[in-house]
């Protein structure tokens, strides 16, 4: 294979640390006038441009970039691809909206040329947005799952999705039961785990619609495939919570149903957290578990406010989530604009390069991918967007009063949105233009 070689010259900048544990000064890189050099879909270099012109050949490409700023590819640890159709669905709490809308949407992914053509529009959201990776949610049907791998892979994406499991407490026609779903999902693994850069996720929707025999089966199956991921919700609505301890009296608390069918582990991310106490916080931490902050669904359900700085205290790792359907934005930028108001009204702070940790790094290391994807180092897969500072013309007079990278950071978090990626590259290739 020939070697490629680019370069791209604009500000740079990437998270190298949580700003919670090290400071905000040590936990960032920036490059006024940055160069990133790329060789075969990974990052080979980066550093000042004046420095590191000098060391490459001289019939290198290099894509200059005016009024523009380069960071890693946003991370989605948590998003739902059957829900893309009903994004924005109107005056439900959790528990009704699934039931009025969600489950009638998921039930058209029987069909295989629907979830191919949704599997297409939702990939197209996630780069039109800047997302190069997410940790999807299926439907039941093995077709969603296979139709979205099968446009990942034509793009040489980074993604992780599975097939939920749900035997219980949703409609006949969207139920499988314990069985069909290990055997379903054990296909699933099978023929895309661990294909280029495709990674499987069982997926037990959450407790109230799993059996005991299916969360068996689920932690199962984590046992015989060491590195798969498990994603599921927990604690996002004070009903939902309730009807757990309803549904699992014998259990201590929703935490430990899904501790006790071995569901915790270093490769587990639970979505929402919102009502999680102390002792949730440090058995999640200490099983290496993650946590998927989705702010704009918890305000649009009206399900609470996630707790960051006690996350933060049990050292426990958190991504975040747009989660569509219940959240109503692609956006990791609008979803930051969210997250920001989430801390406020906790009375506290959500620093720009917190946010930036959040939906890079912080994301890969929930994902325990941090050594591929979430910073721009040498060596990782060269997942990258292109913001642009003049996007519109509010964010463009806007940005000319910011005197530094922090104010320049947290304007495009507030005002940013899919019109601010000007491009997204994924493994070094283009895979978005606007």
């Amino acid at each position: 294979m020939p070697l490629t070689r680019k370069a791209y010259r604009a500000a740079i900048l990437h998270s190298i640390a949580d700003p919670a544990e090290v400071g905000i000064e040590a936990s960032y890189e920036y490059f006024e006038d940055g160069l990133l050099v790329v060789e075969n879909g990974k990052i080979s270099a980066i550093g000042h441009a004046t420095e590191l012109l000098s060391t490459l050949p001289a019939d290198i490409e290099i894509t200059h970039y005016q009024d523009a700023l380069i960071t890693p590819g946003l991370i989605d640890t948590h998003i739902h691809l059957p829900q893309t159709g009903m994004v924005g669905a109107y005056g439900e709490q959790l528990l009704d909206w699934l039931n009025t809308y969600t489950f009638p949407c998921e039930s058209q992914f029987a069909d295989k040329a629907h979830a191919h053509e949704v599997a297409d529009i939702f990939i197209k959201e996630l780069l039109r947005n800047g997302t190069t990776t997410a940790l999807v949610f299926g439907s039941v049907h093995p077709q969603s799952v296979n139709s979205f791998f099968e446009a990942a892979e034509q793009l040489d994406l980074r993604m992780i999705a599975g097939k939920v499991m749900m035997d219980r407490n949703a409609p006949d026609y969207l139920t499988d039961t314990a069985e069909s779903s290990y055997v379903e999902s054990k296909a699933l693994i099978e023929r895309w785990h661990g294909k280029g850069r495709l990674h499987y996720a069982v997926t037990p929707r959450f407790a109230p619609t799993s059996t005991p025999e299916q969360l068996t089966l689920a932690g199962q199956l984590l046992g015989e495939y060491p590195d798969l991921y498990m994603q599921t919700h927990i604690s996002e609505n004070l009903k939902e919570v309730e009807w757990v301890k309803e549904l699992f009296p014998e259990r201590k608390g929703y935490l430990d149903v899904y501790d006790h069918y071995q569901l915790l582990g270093e490769r587990s991310v639970f979505a929402h957290g919102v009502h999680l106490c102390d002792d949730e916080c440090a058995r999640l931490a200490e099983t290496g578990s993650a946590i998927a902050f989705c702010p704009t669904s918890n305000f649009f359900l009206g399900s609470g406010l996630f707790n960051l700085p006690m996350a933060e205290k049990h050292k426990l790792n958190v991504g975040l989530g747009t989660d569509v359907g219940g959240g109503t934005s692609f956006s990791l930028l609008q979803t930051l604009n969210e997250a920001y108001k989430v801390m406020q009204l906790q009375g506290a702070r959500l620093s720009p390069f917190k946010s930036l940790y959040l939906a890079t790094l912080g994301g890969a290391r929930a994902l325990r991918l941090e050594d591929k994807i979430g910073t721009l180092h040498a060596g990782t897969d060269a997942d990258f967007l292109v913001l642009d500072y003049n996007a519109t013309p509010l964010l463009s007079y806007r940005l000319k009063q910011a005197n530094n990278i922090a104010e320049t950071l947290f304007v495009l978090m507030t005002l940013g949105d899919d019109r601010t990626v000007l491009q997204t590259y994924a493994a070094g290739k283009l895979v978005h233009q606007r």
